[in-house]
């Protein structure tokens, strides 16, 4: 038997939101998994490149049991007393790696729920949830590649996840700006700092709030207040050459809600109303190749459905 199942790309933080809100994007992986016929055979993981990645992107993938979605399977099986001893995965990708794009998330969400169809489905999706959390870090991408859409999420003291999902006006559109080389995302976390004064604790905590009120009544100035963080982006800007410039650069591109980091980086997320679209990727590109950066750009809506079983 096999079960595979496509999974979107996320985009985590959006500003204010870190390592709580996430918004999912119509591009995929798909993860496959299936016992195999022969006994013996061991756990086979294959990576097939099928666009958006070079493939030095997936050189360093790894093929063995260190793979993360081995890591989730295992403590799925783990959680119902088995051990997965005869497995063949498969993984398709079309999202970017380490690009802030939640490659890793949708990897493990298909894992998980395609493992868990192969098993009689001993787990909810709470369980699956928390799992797939507790391999990922935080659920600001896992969130939204379960369930789609705009989510902000928190993972409980208990292990838990309570999320909600919110709305988006699709007046708002995106596009994301992937450059031409990874940020490995412990390398982005590690510059962050373990403690934050309070005011900008503070300064996120109203920026969220605002973001919130902004989804709700589709108030474009209030987003436009929203988009602004203190609590990540500052430290990675170094991480990120030109992500200083390319913001400041299109504040005054008409049409421009706001401008944000993709999660860990290094890609960029830049809100618009529908206009300006040649003069935004103009002003991206040059600011970039000031850099010496070579850029992708994507123009995407959001993507309203999560997870979900092809086979």
């Amino acid at each position: 038997m096999k079960v595979s199942v496509k999974v979107p790309a996320t985009i985590a933080n959006l500003g204010p939101g870190f390592d709580s809100f996430g918004l999912a994007l119509p591009l995929y992986n798909v993860v496959s998994v299936e016992e195999t016929v022969l006994p013996g055979t061991g756990i086979q993981i294959n990576i097939i490149n099928e666009k958006n990645n070079d493939e030095s992107d997936l050189a360093d993938v790894p093929t063995d049991k260190t793979n993360i979605v081995y890591k989730a399977i295992e403590l799925l099986y783990n959680f119902i007393g088995q051990i997965p001893n005869e497995l063949k995965i498969t993984i398709k990708t079309q999202i970017p790696v380490s690009r802030g794009l939640g490659s890793s998330a949708s990897v493990i969400v298909g894992g998980l729920i395609a493992a868990n169809e192969l098993l009689g489905r001993p787990a909810d999706e709470k369980v699956l949830m928390s799992i797939a959390t507790e391999i990922e870090g935080h659920p600001d991408n896992i969130t939204p590649a379960f369930k789609g859409g705009m989510t902000v999420a928190s993972w409980e003291e208990d292990g838990s996840i309570i999320y909600r999902k919110l709305p988006w006006n699709d007046e708002w559109k995106l596009m994301v700006c992937v450059p031409d080389y990874e940020l490995n995302t412990e390398i982005s976390r590690s510059v962050l700092p373990k403690e934050v004064p309070m005011k900008d604790a503070v300064f996120n905590l109203k920026k969220s709030a605002m973001f919130i009120d902004a989804l709700y009544n589709k108030d474009e100035e209030l987003l436009k207040s929203a988009l602004f963080d203190k609590l990540h982006q500052p430290y990675r800007e170094k991480l990120v050459p030109g992500l200083v410039e390319i913001m400041n650069n299109l504040k005054h591109v008409n049409g421009v809600i706001g401008t944000v980091l993709c999660g860990a980086g290094p890609s960029i997320l830049i809100i618009y109303n529908g206009i300006g679209v040649s003069e935004i990727k103009e002003t991206v590109t040059n600011s970039w190749n000031y850099f010496n950066v070579k850029t992708n750009f994507f123009n995407l809506p959001i993507e309203k459905e999560g997870a979900q079983l092809i086979g």
